[in-house]
């Protein structure tokens, strides 16, 4: 007779098969349990045939891989325990010593941090380039550029580019073109189709997205995505991922499966909140200048309005002001302070607002001259109601500044 512990372990019991529930079932494993040594040693996990070991996937993790790639309209996705390691993900798989990338000088910062460190010691060269001038762009690309980076909107400053141009500019010269789709999120445009109904599709090379944001919409997962269309292209990020071991946790995996099916609705509820918040902050002569890509006078307007026609759902949850430039430091820090319901922390997609000041003088290479001079601030709008969110921006302002 078996030893109770051992049968425990090795218990003879499995579910019947045919069960189904609106949540898909979850796996979380390391190890896999082959069963026989010729599909251990036959088993492929590149094409999603089999299983390995779950580092290389589970049912869970392949299941939102597909998902993703449904979303964004890509064909291959690996995840990653962030954006910024989506980020360095394609970097380390794509790039290599005496190569050259290419990053908007609005980028997401630790992006260009990446850049200006750990690239730059492998041998590997950056140059920022103006993502508001598809000619700076064209003069830049040199015989040593492998990879441009594409931001829509910009980082922190949401300045809309001509997110064609720059792709056909690449396109034109034979480079790779990698785009930060975050605020985007396959949902106000289609990465890999920019132009819908027009043959020979535009689009990018490869998608990345922080599922941090939108697609977990709770504000309590770190994860990241690397989408493409081309199988080649993939194979390289997927290896790359694989010798680095990165991983998700199965937990992480049920959160953002379970968001998916809201992340639609979610994401155009923040976006009408935050177009009525964006307009009412115009009225307020404290603010020298507001920056949301659906507003008329936002810079890049016009290129938003091309590739994001939907009134609704179209501009995702963040806008930016800037002060009036005799308000000093310590007023807006005060004002930031007396918020209520905008809280002080970094992210944004998630159910609470939040507020971030940004020191814009040490995040770019120079001060646009479409941005006004003065202290800017990020708001990222959470689900709250858009009347308290309002008068709580009053009070505020009422307090740092009365």
């Amino acid at each position: 007779m078996v030893d109770l512990t051992t049968a425990l372990i090795h218990h003879p019991y499995a579910p019947p098969e045919g069960f189904a529930a609106p949540q898909p079932g979850i796996f979380k494993a390391s190890t896999v349990i082959f069963p026989n040594v010729a599909a251990m040693r036959n088993f492929e996990w590149k094409d999603k045939t089999a299983y390995t070991y779950g580092l290389h996937g589970t049912p869970s993790t392949y299941m939102l891989e597909e998902r993703l790639c449904t979303l964004e309209g890509g064909l291959q996705c690996v995840l990653l325990p962030s954006g910024l390691a989506a980020i360095a993900n394609v970097a380390l798989a794509l790039l290599r010593t005496g190569d050259e990338v290419l990053i908007p000088d609005n980028a997401y910062g630790p992006n260009k941090a990446l850049a200006e460190s750990e690239l730059k010691t492998w041998g590997i060269t950056h140059r920022f380039y103006d993502p508001m001038n598809p000619q700076d762009l064209a003069a830049k690309i040199s015989h040593q550029t492998r990879l441009v980076w594409l931001e829509a909107a910009g980082s922190v400053t949401l300045e809309f580019p001509d997110l064609c141009e720059l792709v056909r500019v690449c396109q034109a010269r034979g480079v790779l073109t990698a785009l930060d789709n975050t605020w985007g999120a396959g949902l106000a445009f289609a990465p890999f189709d920019l132009m819908p109904g027009v043959r020979p599709a535009l689009g990018v090379g490869l998608s990345v997205h922080a599922l941090t944001k939108y697609p977990s919409g709770g504000g309590d997962v770190l994860m990241g995505s690397v989408i493409t269309r081309d199988p080649s292209l993939h194979m390289k990020i997927k290896l790359t991922h694989m010798r680095m071991g990165w991983g998700v946790g199965a937990n992480d995996v049920e959160s953002v499966l379970r968001s998916l099916p809201s992340m639609a609705l979610r994401y155009r509820t923040h976006d009408e909140t935050t177009r009525e918040l964006a307009r009412w902050s115009q009225t307020r002569i404290e603010f020298a200048q507001v920056l949301h890509p659906a507003l008329p006078d936002s810079p890049g307007h016009a290129h938003w309005r091309a590739l994001c026609p939907s009134d609704a759902g179209g501009a995702a949850g963040l806008f930016s002001v800037i002060f009036q430039s005799y308000h000093r430091q310590d007023q807006v820090d005060a004002f930031c302070n007396a918020l209520k319901l905008f809280k002080l922390g970094y992210s944004w997609g998630g159910p609470m607002s939040l507020v971030v000041p940004y020191d814009l003088a040490t995040m770019r290479s120079g001060w646009p001259a479409y941005l006004k001079q003065g202290t800017l601030l990020r708001f990222s709008v959470g689900l709250e109601a858009v009347t308290d969110l309002q008068a709580d921006i009053e009070q505020s302002l009422k307090t740092a500044f009365n």
